[in-house]
């Protein structure tokens, strides 16, 4: 079976040299090209590569905030690609499916590419998303990081304290978690609180809520919808050039293409 993969550089010359030696095996198809982190994380959704040939040191977005990015469900099976001295280098090879120095040795890509065909024989995915929680443990010198905290550091921020949402409903408050909100949209002068039982309705404006919401965790995908970031497990990309953010609960949301440019999570 081809083994779809994608390649994550941001020199173009790395880029090619690496599809031109990969040729060589040939069941390795080449779905896709990435020269950051933003771009791969669109192109993870759009192709579903098995396999990714990925550089640590990216201008802009790098691979660790990528890995912090994708959805554990989406992850492929990652071979680093790196010039980290030899501290950093035990982390990648204690934890990484394989880790390639610059410049690349043409018999340790193949074994790299070996390493990655057994691997995707036995691949268990939660394994794998642990092997990687484990990488960024030691890189960040925090052994007891959380995929959660690993998904609020990419924004470069700490984990917020205030965990519930206060929704005034007739006489009472209401207390809503922030981990149960879905996504909030629009209806006019209300807004509506979508969580996994109920439909909470309050009266404010979009610009109240948002000031009220931790936007290291809620961000605006169209100009009437909030989401939960933590509650996206897909990325879907359309033929039009749209995508749409697929929730844990199996809603489909739009992302807006003006503010596709503006959600951290695809930062």
């Amino acid at each position: 079976m081809p083994i779809r993969t994608l390649i994550v550089d941001d020199e173009p010359l790395a880029r090619r040299g690496l599809t031109l030696r990969l040729a060589r095996h040939k069941d390795i198809e080449i779905v896709g090209e990435a020269a950051n982190g933003r771009e791969a994380f669109f192109a993870i959704a759009e192709h579903q590569p098995a396999l990714m040939f990925l550089d640590v040191q990216m201008p802009g977005v790098d691979g660790f905030e990528l890995l912090r990015a994708v959805p554990a469900a989406q992850l492929p099976l990652t071979v680093f690609i790196t010039a980290y001295d030899e501290y950093a280098t035990r982390a990648f090879e204690a934890n990484a499916l394989d880790y390639l120095l610059k410049p690349v040795d043409d018999a340790r890509l193949d074994e790299a590419v070996e390493r990655a065909r057994r691997g995707l024989v036995t691949r268990d995915a939660d394994e794998h998303c642990a092997q990687l929680l484990r990488l960024l443990s030691s890189v960040s010198g925090r052994p007891d990081l959380t995929l959660a905290e690993a998904l609020l550091d990419a924004q470069g921020i700490a984990t917020p304290r205030e965990e519930r949402l206060s929704i005034k409903d007739g006489g009472r408050i209401l207390r809503v978690p922030l981990e149960e909100i879905l996504w909030i949209d629009a209806a006019g002068d209300y807004m509506c609180v979508h969580t996994p039982k109920d439909t909470h309705v309050l009266r404010a404006t979009m610009r109240d809520l948002e000031g009220r919401l931790d936007p290291r965790r809620f961000q605006r995908i169209h100009r009437s919808t909030i989401v939960n970031i933590a509650r996206v497990k897909e990325l879907r990309s359309h033929l039009n050039g749209e995508y749409f953010l697929i929730l844990d609960s199996g809603q489909q949301l739009k992302l807006s293409r003006s503010y596709k440019d503006k959600v951290h999570l695809l930062h």
